[in-house]
């Protein structure tokens, strides 16, 4: 049985395409308000959208501002918007400008998010999902500054989720393999080959499998789930 989201107000960030869409879509079946938040204006019927860059404390003051206007609360947060970097550098090869910029988006994003949901939250309670990797768990040359930054978010999620549990606020974190996203395209076809290739089940994972994941997460049905980091990379890391 699907879960149910009715009456409940969701915000989903990187929401114009990839893991985003597919959540912000999957929870306003369910009956939630979808607040969809991208740094491209998106146009799906049904959604609350707003053009927000999370790295940028002003968009993401003015993204939660329009939740607290028009809402008075947030309930769920799927806080996923991130960027993969520049692949197949090695660390001594890594721009510092570079560097930040994955920072920037990858974990000061998800702070900086977490650091304005979080008081609309608090009089009711509520569930985030964040967006770890596989990443987070097994480092990949070329990925120092994605894997460093995953990692972090696994701990952020750790850390959020036992500061706020005792305001029923539960916080839980996916951590994707290698999903057939547009993120995917910063890949050469040949390191998506190669990843396929050593993934047990054989390919790519879909959107809607890991929004399946999400959406659990999010649902009455992970009551007692918090604070932990969920694997859905196709058996990679068994």
């Amino acid at each position: 049985m699907d879960e149910r989201f009715d009456g409940r107000v969701a915000v989903v960030t990187g929401a114009a395409s990839g893991l985003g869409e597919a959540v912000a879509r999957k929870l306003h079946e369910g009956g939630a308000t979808v607040v969809a938040a991208d740094r491209r204006e998106i146009t799906a019927p049904g959604l609350v959208p707003v053009v927000c860059d999370v790295s940028d404390e002003s968009d993401v003051r003015g993204l939660f501002e329009v939740c607290r206007e028009r809402f008075g609360r947030v309930d769920l947060l799927f806080n996923n918007a991130g960027i993969s970097g520049a692949p197949g550098r090695r660390l001594h090869e890594y721009e510092p400008a570079e560097w930040d910029r994955v920072q920037a988006v990858n974990l000061r994003g998800a702070f900086l998010v977490l650091r304005a949901a979080l008081p609309l939250m608090l009089a009711g309670g509520g569930a985030v999902v964040n967006t770890a990797s596989v990443g987070a768990v097994r480092a990949r040359p070329g990925f120092a500054a994605y894997t460093a930054s995953k990692a972090a978010v696994a701990m952020l999620t750790r850390q959020a989720a036992l500061e706020y549990a005792g305001d029923g606020i539960r916080v839980n974190a996916v951590a994707p393999g290698l999903i057939d996203t547009p993120l995917a395209g910063d890949l050469t076809p040949e390191m998506r080959a190669e990843t396929a290739a050593r993934t047990p089940l054989g390919r790519l994972g879909t959107p809607g499998e890991v929004a399946s994941l999400v959406t659990f997460l999010l649902s009455a049905a992970a009551s007692y789930i918090t604070g932990q980091t969920y694997l859905i990379d196709g058996g990679r890391c068994a």
